[in-house]
């Protein structure tokens, strides 16, 4: 059984609730589950799990969150690359390039991303299904 987490920022609670599908998915799929904050996850926790998936709304200029979130995953990108890593988010305008952004960065470090998924606001029907597949990819990865 796989030891996964799901770590998440959310603004206005659209990534907060895909967050809470792509565990859903996860735990359906047979994983052990725990969801964090990003304000509640450490480098210590980080070393707990197998699988992390990310979850970041689109910002500003189609950017990470740069207060809270950015600062988490950078204190723990080095132990990412021994792990299977999923990253999703929601956005309200742009195309996705934020997401497009991370995804090359990370593995542009070597952290094996496994997928990627984007929801424009509140993530509809076809969204939801889509998080908790990416959750059941992840725990099968």
């Amino acid at each position: 059984m796989a030891k996964l987490a799901v770590v998440y920022w959310s603004g206005t609670g659209n990534t907060e609730a895909m967050a809470n599908l792509v565990a859903d998915g996860a735990r359906e799929a047979g994983a052990d589950v725990s969801v964090y904050t990003s304000a509640e996850f450490t480098p210590e926790l980080a070393d707990e799990f197998e699988h992390i998936a990310f979850g970041c709304p689109s910002m500003g200029a189609e950017q990470l969150e740069e207060s809270e979130f950015e600062p988490m995953l950078d204190s723990i990108k080095d132990k990412l690359t021994s792990k299977k890593v999923a990253l999703f988010g929601s956005y309200g305008w742009g195309d996705g390039e934020w997401m497009r952004t991370w995804d090359s960065d990370l593995q542009g470090a070597g952290v094996p991303v496994i997928g990627t998924l984007i929801a424009n606001e509140a993530p509809d029907e076809e969204a939801s299904e889509n998080c908790k597949d990416l959750g059941k990819a992840l725990a099968n990865a």
